[in-house]
């Protein structure tokens, strides 16, 4: 007589699934995301409340805004959770029959080749985005509205860091399995990420000390505009100064971290 299997269906929460391999990076964007979940039962009550207010005829601007500040906010820390529990949506039809150490760096490759840059350079749009949007000290379009606009503003660009440490951390953990994730290894095999990073960290550094000691009648623009900041050609091709800087930053960088590492071998 044939056995009888029992069929369970369970539901499982996707943050403790594969916990022991999680590291540190991993269950701190666990532990924040799960804070951020309730923003979602908030939004409800949000929407609800808008709907009967506005068929009382007590339509209330605040609340529309609010309702976009909730949804804004928690669509952004959850990219970073599915980022790191993998529940994002995966669009591929190869990926499923790829053998173990493949998928591992398909994942990888995906994820400090593809997304993290575009996460950094999220980061630095939104950056201006929120400076100015504090400058300006941006309101609702409403009278009624939610003002103080400058703080979801300011959120969105934090929020990219932290999708970005949940890339980081995962990296580091899909790396582990294949080697020993020393630095330079580290920096390496995500190198568009590293150098990318490095790029805007010297950019800033160096813009920051120019301005504070330009001229008085000297602008943010013009110090921008300096040499410095200008462009190398060769042939028909471009690259900036502070591009090219970067990228011998991050090749030295990478070098000095594996002497290090042999040194300590």
């Amino acid at each position: 007589m044939a056995e009888q299997h029992e069929v369970v269906a369970a539901i499982s929460d996707p943050g403790e699934i594969g916990r022991n391999e999680q590291n540190r990076g991993d269950r701190a964007v666990i532990r924040i995301s799960n804070l951020a979940a309730w923003l979602f039962p908030v939004l409800m009550v949000a929407i609800c409340a808008q709907v009967v207010l506005r068929q009382a005829g007590h339509n209330q601007a605040w609340l529309d805004d609010l309702q976009w500040w909730l949804y804004g906010a928690a669509v952004l820390m959850g990219i970073g959770y599915a980022v790191t529990t993998n529940s994002h949506v995966r669009v591929d039809i190869f990926y499923d029959n790829f053998a173990q150490r493949k998928r591992i760096v398909t994942d990888i490759f995906a994820l400090v080749w593809l997304f993290l840059p575009f996460i950094i350079l999220c980061w630095d749009v939104t950056l201006d985005y929120a400076l100015t949007s504090i400058r300006a000290d941006e309101g609702s379009d409403s009278p009624n509205g939610l003002h103080n606009l400058w703080i979801l503003k300011s959120f969105m660009n934090v929020s990219f860091v932290f999708i970005a440490v949940a890339v980081w951390s995962v990296y580091l953990r899909l790396l582990s399995k294949l080697t020993r994730p020393a630095l330079w290894k580290q920096m390496l095999f995500a190198f568009p990420s590293v150098a990318y990073a490095i790029n805007l960290a010297f950019y800033y550094s160096l813009f920051g000390i120019l301005y504070a000691t330009r001229d008085p009648e000297m602008s943010a623009r013009d110090v921008s505009r300096l040499p410095v900041f200008g462009e190398l050609e060769f042939g028909q091709q471009e690259m900036r100064w502070t591009v090219l800087a970067a990228l011998l930053l991050t090749v030295a960088a990478i070098l000095v971290a594996r002497l290090f590492a042999r040194r300590e071998a």
